[in-house]
């Protein structure tokens, strides 16, 4: 490290978290000064399309919806496991290839058990 004492070490990364909060007060001040500001009875309404609602907005998922969705990101987070695995597999080798039999292997079991759960029922 050095003789520089450990928070002079800091002071390029609060500079340049400074600007970048400068540059979005900044940006948001300039939106608030530039945008006109003409508000009418349509334009307030919940939807500026000024069709009437016909129900409430608030309505009830079912719980299997949430599920699904939760298993959608799971799986599709695996792909940023596989792309560098995938990038790198030569230099792997056989060690690699075990790993990452055994990672979809942990993922085929969770699928396995949401779907003997109920979760993924396609009625």
């Amino acid at each position: 490290m050095g003789n520089a004492a450990v928070p002079a070490n800091y002071v390029p990364i609060l500079v340049f978290i400074g600007i970048a909060i400068a540059f979005g007060a900044v940006s948001l001040l300039a939106g608030w000064v530039v945008r006109p500001s003409r508000p009418y009875r349509a334009k307030l309404a919940p939807y500026e399309s000024g069709s009437p609602l016909f129900q409430d907005a608030r309505v009830q998922f079912p719980m299997r919806y949430y599920i699904i969705a939760m298993l959608f990101v799971i799986f599709d987070i695996e792909i940023v496991f596989m792309f560098p695995w995938a990038v790198a597999f030569q230099k792997l080798g056989l060690v690699g290839l075990v790993e990452m039999v055994v990672f979809i292997g942990i993922l085929i079991v969770g699928f396995w058990y949401a779907w003997k759960k109920g979760a993924l029922e396609w009625d």
